[in-house]
C-alpha cells in the first residue's frame, strides 16, 4: 500500500488581514529576503494575484516573479503589494526595551499591521 500526500498551501488558511500580517511578520523574523518575498506571494495568492497586481500597479507575471523565493521585489513593488493587501509597514528600534539611548540607533522591521479601511 502506498501513502499519498497533498502539498500544503498556506494561502488557504490566510483568510483574515490579521492572519496575513502574522504570516508575513513571521517571515520577516527569519531575516531571509527570499522567504519574505515568498510569504508575500502566498498572501497575494490568498487574496487573488490578479487583483493584488492591479492594485499594486504591476503585471501579474512580474508579481509572481518578484514574490518568489528567488525574487527581489523593488521597494515600490513591496509597498504597493502591502497597500493592496491592506497591510502597512512599521519600523521600530531593535530590542527597544533593552536600549539606553544609543547615539545612532539602527531601526529594524518589526511588524506588519492590518490597515482598517473605511467603507463608504
Amino acid at each position: 500500500m502506498t501513502n499519498s500526500t497533498t502539498p500544503f498551501d498556506a494561502a488557504s488558511y490566510l483568510t483574515t488581514a490579521e492572519a496575513s500580517a502574522a504570516f508575513i511578520t513571521d517571515a520577516l523574523g527569519t531575516d531571509n529576503a527570499g522567504h519574505v518575498a515568498e510569504a508575500l506571494g502566498v498572501v497575494a495568492r490568498a487574496q487573488g494575484m490578479t487583483e493584488v497586481a492591479g492594485t499594486a500597479g504591476v503585471s501579474r507575471t512580474a508579481l509572481y516573479k518578484g514574490l518568489s523565493a528567488d525574487g527581489d521585489p523593488r521597494l515600490s513593488t513591496l509597498l504597493g503589494v502591502l497597500r493592496a493587501l491592506g497591510l502597512s509597514l512599521r519600523i521600530a528600534p531593535e530590542n527597544a526595551e533593552k536600549r539606553t539611548a544609543p547615539a545612532h540607533p539602527s531601526p529594524t522591521l518589526i511588524a506588519l499591521l492590518p490597515v482598517r479601511r473605511s467603507t463608504g
